[in-house]
């Protein structure tokens, strides 16, 4: 079945979802507020500009999963779920994974942000297979250290081909919708590439290459 592959920040929310999780520790005063909303401001920035350094960012967004234990952090996320995700699910974008659905493809989410944040969210879509950056986790705590590749830019096209290579597929009709001049490198793997409410950048590369670009937007 082909793969009908889905970005998750800015694509299928009307927001994003690593952002926002910063956001909320720092609005219940579990970071030092402050400090951590500046730095979770700068990050995004340099994000959405391109030059976004990774594992900079994964010391900082990940440190505060290693310092409670799973059950609190479960805890909070059951709220930011409601809080935050809930109002920026897009209607269209559920439609359009449902499409997808009902034409019998395989569904995906890839992200950059970690599994911890974005499973709970990939559940919400009903989408069964997750693409995320994995916090590294021992002896049942995280421990604000990566396992594994980054999914993010070309370690999004690394995952992948590891799990196509693990599941015995290929990119046969596959498609990959995203919002971001950071997912070229997916983008140019897949046989439908297609642009979602792009940045700039992904908007006049998309139109160069005769690309779809669409809304999810109401």
């Amino acid at each position: 079945m082909p793969l009908a592959i889905f970005d998750l920040d800015n694509t299928l929310l009307n927001g994003d979802s690593d952002h926002l999780w910063g956001v909320f520790l720092a609005e219940k005063g579990i970071v030092d507020g402050a400090w951590y909303e500046r730095e979770n401001d700068r990050f995004y920035q340099e994000y959405k500009e391109g030059r976004l350094d990774i594992h900079e960012f994964l010391r900082f967004s990940l440190k505060p999963l290693s310092q409670h234990s799973v059950e609190q952090l479960q805890a909070w996320h059951h709220d930011f779920m409601q809080q935050k995700i809930e109002p920026i699910l897009l209607p269209a974008a559920r439609l359009l994974v449902e499409r997808h659905r009902k034409a019998g493809d395989t569904l995906m989410i890839i992200t950059a942000t970690n599994a911890f944040v974005t499973a709970p969210i990939a559940a919400a879509f009903g989408i069964e297979h997750l693409i995320a950056t994995d916090p590294e986790m021992i002896d049942g705590r995280y421990t604000g250290e990566v396992a594994g590749t980054p999914s993010f830019r070309e370690g999004k096209v690394t995952r992948l081909n590891l799990w196509l290579k693990a599941h015995q597929q290929d990119l046969t009709g596959s498609s990959f919708y995203s919002d971001s001049q950071n997912d070229l490198p997916l983008l140019e793997q897949v046989e439908c590439p297609v642009a979602v409410d792009p940045d700039e950048t992904l908007a006049q590369i998309a139109r160069e290459r005769s690309w779809p670009i669409i809304s999810l937007r109401e």
